[in-house]
């Protein structure tokens, strides 16, 4: 905690001025093994986003989410809206995680995997960096009047953060109508397809507008996830932590001098060089403790544990800990809290494994034609009219198809489109069929049939529904 005005440390934002004003962030170039990982996780993931559209598995998309049209493929798998069940369990086991994660090694995920951060850092930045150059001349840059260096390195910077938002703008729309579709419209041109051209363009000065101007601040102001922080964390959660035990010491901090005896004249190791505030890309001083804005990404760690090798002070003044840690010296602990979301979680991925076993790649549905009842037969026999969907979810087509009544042997099944037809791939198919089961056979208002989805002799699915018959009077 700062000592010089240790009241009011916490009244602002770094991002903002006394008066309201927007405090533009200059943050300094980050280097270290910690930055180093990160950047290999970050290309990583990169890769992952920017192929993924374009591969396949069996004639899939790898992955594809057409909301539109209604088709989705994970890692290949096409799913149908009849999956959704599957998707909203996989989103509860996503923000469970995400939460268990958070309450056990705090906002990680935003540092180090979170698309915005992994963006604005890995490369907006260092293509700042590049044409800029670090904080001092970025800064310098800025306070430059508009000649002609300025114009040139603005213009081309700009110019490259338009270009590569209107690319990642390309990458997600083949998420969304696939990029066999992607091709299609920029083999036609942009005036054939203008309907999917503007909300292209709309979308690029989205991301431009992001990564260009607003920056950070979508971290600090727009993501929700950093709320979440004050719910979540508590005294055991590791963050990355000032530890200010050795770091202020009984009086607090000092800047660093050349054989002095620090120790005695009660000073702690932090010589308040500031460089944990420069490298930080939300502006703020993790001195003063866990912050909102803070998104861990962990390059105060880095800087801190340079200048701490220069000084020739042990490594760690700044590092991953908890609170605990750092005031009890207590080691991270697995506790109660973090126990029971590892059991939910477990849990809901059995329950999902599970499901994703018994789905079947043929759903056959079937239901009674609304507002039909019964009807009597010449021949003594009740009869059903039902409307039937047949879903192919494979990537090939389904042939001789035909239906049989499983429940009743001596009942009969007849289709008004006639037998063995075809289900397209990845398509379905709808149509009317009707079932008559003997009057003997029928013991209640309402009865449960069972029929078979066979193609070419072999079962594929089967279907339920209510047979309705005459009231019973006993």
């Amino acid at each position: 905690m700062s000592t010089d005005n240790n009241e009011e440390f916490r009244d602002s934002i770094g991002t903002l001025t006394e008066d309201g004003k927007r405090e533009w962030v200059y943050p300094k170039k980050p280097s270290g093994a910690l930055y180093d990982y990160r950047k290999w996780v970050s290309y990583f993931l990169l890769t992952f986003l920017f192929i993924s559209p374009f591969i396949k598995i069996n004639g899939n998309q790898f992955l594809l989410f057409n909301i539109l049209e209604r088709k989705f493929n994970i890692f290949g798998f096409p799913f149908w809206p009849q999956d959704f069940y599957l998707f909203v369990i996989s989103m509860i086991i996503g923000i469970i995680f995400i939460a268990f994660f958070t309450v056990a090694f705090g906002r990680v995920f935003c540092g180090w995997i979170c698309p915005q951060t992994i963006f604005m850092e890995m490369v907006f930045r260092r293509i700042e960096y590049a044409i800029e150059g670090d904080r001092g001349k970025q800064m310098r840059l800025s306070r430059m009047p508009w000649k002609k260096e300025k114009i040139i390195k603005k213009g081309t910077k700009w110019t490259i953060f338009a270009f590569i938002s209107f690319l990642i703008a390309n990458v997600f729309l083949a998420y969304l109508i696939s990029s066999d579709e992607l091709f299609k419209y920029v083999q036609e041109g942009p005036l054939e397809n203008l309907g999917t051209f503007i909300p292209l363009l709309i979308f690029t000065a989205v991301f431009y507008f992001v990564f260009a101007w607003f920056r950070e601040q979508v971290c600090i102001i727009a993501c929700p996830y950093g709320r979440l922080q004050g719910v979540l964390l508590d005294k055991k959660t590791i963050v990355v932590a000032y530890d200010h035990k050795r770091g202020e010491a009984e009086n607090g901090r000092k800047k660093f001098r050349k054989n002095e005896d620090r120790e005695a004249l009660g000073h702690g190791d932090c010589i308040d060089c500031n460089q944990c505030v420069h490298v930080c890309p939300t502006g703020i001083d993790i001195r003063n403790g866990t912050q909102l804005e803070c998104v861990n990404c962990t390059a105060c760690i880095d800087a801190c544990d340079e200048i701490m090798d220069r000084v020739d002070y042990p490594r760690g003044l700044i590092r991953f800990a908890s609170e605990e840690n750092i005031e009890e010296k207590k080691p991270f602990v697995f506790n109660t809290r973090m126990k029971a979301y590892s059991v939910v979680l477990t849990v809901l991925v059995g329950i999902l494994i599970g499901m994703l076993f018994i789905r079947t790649s043929v759903e056959a549905k079937l239901l009674r034609l609304p507002g039909q009842t019964y009807e009597t037969q010449k021949n003594g026999n009740i009869s059903n009219v039902y409307t039937y969907k047949l879903i192919n979810k494979t990537t090939h087509d389904i042939d001789k198809v035909e239906f049989k009544l499983l429940s009743h042997e001596d009942g009969q099944l007849k289709l008004v489109k006639g037998a063995n037809f075809s289900v397209p791939k990845q398509g379905l198919s709808e149509g009317t069929l009707f079932i008559e089961i003997p009057s003997n056979l029928i013991d209640s208002e309402l009865n449960d049939v069972e029929i078979g989805v066979y193609s070419d002799g072999e079962l594929i699915d089967k279907a339920k529904a209510n047979f309705m018959g005459p009231r019973l009077f006993k």
